[in-house]
């Protein structure tokens, strides 16, 4: 009740603002409001994810992003960042002020995806301030920029590219349309990073930073790439974009120095458009002033947006709506639910809508029609708002649902084989050249090498056995050891769980062809089982010890776009060849030996050889890796697997001994324990983990009653999708084990949102080629096609914080559209088919 107050009088605030003179005024959201046009500064922290600085959204739709200095006209996610110092919101200047400075030596040469600080530093403030209809940026330093950083310093603003292709824009007295793609002529400028500026830690070992030439190599490279760019297709002091279009039309105007409008996918597929203007020489206070004015329609407000599974229902299965609208919205009191027949709509029923509240930037409204089970098509209208049409049917999720995961996207990403689909080739023979001893060094996307996990080989030397087995990551061809052991776990508890003997791929390893919708009488979700294991496995008894992963070794092979088979020429020993990591990490160790304990289950019987060697493999890392604190869960969920392949009391004895750590940490265990309560068979031990998992349940009831969703759900930047099927995912083994205490509507509701009825605008399937629409241009090997993989789950609606959900239809978005290995489309799968599986009871 309390919510509903607050939210009722938010509405009435909002309504008398929007009475008011139209000015951009903070919220109490801390961003800058005036109608249907929000302004945003530096809540998000993303800015290689395009996320990031001042940020404008017009009409339920984010245009552009990234206001902020940067050291080149058109930055990728290599190059240099800011580290942001403080953020102030001051309300009685009604202004946001942030102060930032480069470089940021955390990021310099280490980290996850290292960075080369050039020779520069300097602190700036960059102040945002709403003044009438307009916003007003400013930024001042603290120091001049040196002469030979002049023309390389400005600031950026970031227009998104795919609702701007063939749409005008005017600069002064000139005019253009925004091409599809980015043309010439090029021109060449003095790069940033050399000289590279000195700012590691003291603390930051030799073997723990990236190498820069390495990192830089020879020809085009993506860490330098601000060598070479567009020319500018204008420039001036006043720039407006879409003046085409009220809903989307907005004037820049610069005081000083001129803009200019960059194309940023001359340097980076995955750039955006830039309007920039460059910081002058010896400058500090205003050194950039910009005059920002939306267009702003009056009495707009948010279309509401009627959210379903794209799918569809099992009659027996719960069913729920969910309409998001406007704050300031008036919300009706009904919706309609028609049937779809050879006559056209046939209106079967009126639904009293239940009011949920305030999530995120919206309110929303809940409709159950879980009483209508008369298979068929059906649709639902919420005044001239309509979902997509959906079937009510028994065998809803008998074709077509969890199927393509198994018949494209697991195919597709297997390594170091062709994948024929009839007359195509999705790739070539790929990496057969796997893989050489990495160096001791800070790579790229995570992965490091220190002196102390070195093995037999030294860096350099063919590692033998690694060219078999294995799945690319997403768009990055790498093999990281946790999606591979993890991905053959998902789908072995799958197969252990809903015995699914689906064959529609040919697999032959000898070959090394994977023939795509051609059957070959073995099941397709235990070749790849053997998939995953083979990789593992292998590199394994090769190594005598885990890798931490196989990637290309240097960034310009990193970012390639296309056919697989293209990245090495397949012959061993020479300079293309990926480099494998290894490291010391206890509990991705004993993770990987409860991955393949429950491997060796399900491969027995049908390559009894690889069943024993992951057995194998699990007890002796389970014997061998040391104890350390931080890795007990892992150690705990190795002995559970092992316990159930084996039942050899050593495991069991060690998992009672841990039961008051397993009732302390039951959210992250129990779901793995529920597995093993009953074959443990120890009363005292299933008493204390009962007590535990009725707290667990009372947790996660009261989380699901956070958002509209019927999940625990709460976003921060990523999309949260491969998070909820995860969450899907240890449900069903709850609800399986303990039904009176887990309901197995976690598992419906997970899988609803996945299929569409999640926050925003766009409800697209995130499962691509599901649904009646879906996310059909995927963050994946092919996104340079604007294309998809069937079967592929993209990570899906993201938050852009600090209260805008938001699905773009853009190939290049990884916290939006990429696929993944080791859980995305293997969850998806089994959540679907526990839905089978609990509803055909």
């Amino acid at each position: 009740m309390k919510r509903k107050l607050l939210c009722g009088l938010w509405a009435l605030i909002s309504a008398c603002a929007l009475s008011n003179a139209q000015e951009f005024k903070l919220n109490p959201s801390g961003y800058f409001q005036n109608g249907g046009v929000d302004v945003m500064a530096f809540d998000d922290i993303y800015p290689e994810g395009h996320q990031g600085g001042v940020c404008i959204i017009m009409h339920g739709n984010r245009v552009a992003t990234n206001g902020d200095i940067r050291l080149e006209q058109t930055p990728g996610q290599w190059q240099p960042v800011p580290a942001q110092r403080s953020r102030k919101v001051d309300v009685s200047a009604n202004a946001i002020v942030a102060n930032l400075s480069y470089p940021d030596s955390s990021r310099h040469l280490t980290g996850f995806n290292p960075m080369i600080y050039p020779d520069l530093q300097f602190n700036y403030t960059v102040t945002v301030r709403g003044v009438g209809g307009s916003v007003e940026i400013t930024v001042d330093l603290d120091r001049p920029i040196p002469e030979e950083f002049i023309g390389k310093v400005g600031f950026n603003f970031e227009l998104f590219p795919a609702s701007l292709f063939g749409k005008p824009w005017i600069m002064d007295d000139q005019t253009g349309i925004f091409p599809q793609q980015p043309n010439g002529p090029a021109i060449s400028i003095p790069s940033n990073h050399r000289p590279a500026g000195n700012y590691l830690p003291e603390l930051v070992n030799e073997d723990k930073k990236a190498d820069i030439l390495q990192l830089v190599g020879s020809g085009y490279s993506p860490i330098v790439a601000d060598d070479l760019i567009a020319e500018p297709y204008a420039a001036g002091y006043s720039f407006t974009i879409r003046p085409d279009d009220p809903y989307n039309r907005f004037t820049i105007k610069s005081d000083s120095e001129k803009l200019k409008l960059y194309d940023g996918r001359m340097n980076h597929n995955n750039g955006w458009f830039v309007v920039r203007t460059d910081i002058p020489a010896g400058v500090t206070k205003g050194a950039i002033k910009w005059t920002i004015t939306p267009n702003t329609v009056k009495d707009w407000l948010y279309k509401p947006v009627v959210q379903t599974s794209q799918l569809g229902y099992h009659p027996a299965q719960p069913k729920l709506a969910v309409i998001e609208l406007d704050k300031r919205d008036q919300p009706q009191v009904m919706a309609e639910l028609y049937s779809v027949t050879p006559q056209g709509e046939k209106l079967v029923k009126t639904i009293d809508l239940k009011s949920w509240g305030a999530f995120l930037r919206y309110n929303y409204l809940k409709a159950d029609f879980s009483d209508v089970k008369e298979e068929g098509l059906y649709l639902i209208r919420y005044g001239a708002s309509v979902s997509s049409v959906f079937r009510i049917a028994k065998n809803i999720y008998d074709r077509g649902v969890w199927q393509p995961v198994l018949e494209y996207f697991l195919p597709v990403q297997m390594c170091h084989m062709r994948v024929n689909e009839k007359y195509r080739v999705w790739h070539n023979f790929c990496h057969l050249d796997d893989a050489r001893m990495a160096p001791a060094l800070n790579h790229i996307d995570g992965y490091s090498q220190g002196t102390s996990t070195l093995t037999r080989f030294n860096p350099g030397d063919i590692v033998p056995g690694l060219n078999i087995g294995g799945w690319h990551d997403a768009g990055d061809f790498d093999l990281r050891v946790e999606s591979q052991s993890g991905e053959a776990y998902i789908l072995a508890l799958a197969y252990e769980s809903f015995g699914q003997k689906y064959d529609a791929t040919a697999i032959d390893f000898h070959t090394r062809i994977t023939e795509i919708h051609q059957p070959d009488g073995k099941p397709d979700m235990l070749q790849q089982v053997e998939n995953g294991a083979l990789s593992v496995v292998g590199a394994y008894r090769s190594l005598g010890r885990l890798y931490r992963g196989i990637i290309c070794n240097d960034l310009r092979q990193y970012v390639l776009l296309g056919d697989a088979g293209a990245m090495t020429d397949n012959i061993p020993g020479n300079k293309d060849d990926r480099w494998v990591f290894t490291e010391d990490n206890p509990s991705r160790e004993l993770s990987t030996a409860a991955h393949l304990a429950a491997v060796s289950r399900v491969l027995k019987g049908f390559n009894d050889t690889l069943s024993v060697q992951s057995l194998q493999t699990a007890r002796t890392l389970f014997d061998i890796t040391r104890d350390e604190p931080r890795a007990k869960s892992s150690r705990i969920h190795a002995a559970v697997e092992l316990f159930i392949t084996t039942g050899d009391a050593k495991y069991k004895n060690y998992l009672l001994k841990e039961r008051a750590y397993i009732q302390e940490h039951i959210k992250d265990l129990g779901w793995i324990i529920a597995r093993a309560d009953q074959q443990i068979g120890n009363s005292d031990f299933s008493s204390a983990i009962r007590k535990s998992l009725q707290n667990l349940s009372a947790e996660f009831e009261k989380q699901r009653t956070e958002t509209p969703y019927g999940i625990p759900y709460r976003p921060h930047i990523w999309g949260a999708g491969w998070d909820i099927q995860a969450f899907g995912f240890r449900q069903y083994f709850l609800s399986m084990s303990y039904p009176d205490l887990f309901d197995a509507d976690y598992v419906f509701n997970a899988l609803n949102f996945v299929l569409g009825c999640h926050p925003g605008s766009n409800t697209a399937s995130f499962a691509s080629g599901v649904g009646a629409k879906s996310a059909t241009v995927g963050y994946g090997l092919n996104r340079a096609d604007w294309s998809y993989i069937p079967g592929g789950v993209i990570s899906g609606t993201a938050l852009i914080r600090p209260d805008f959900p938001e699905l773009l239809t853009f190939p290049y978005l990884w916290q939006q559209t990429e696929y993944v290995l080791g859980g995305g489309s293997s969850h998806y799968m089994f959540l679907v088919l526990a839905a089978q599986q609990l509803l055909n009871k």
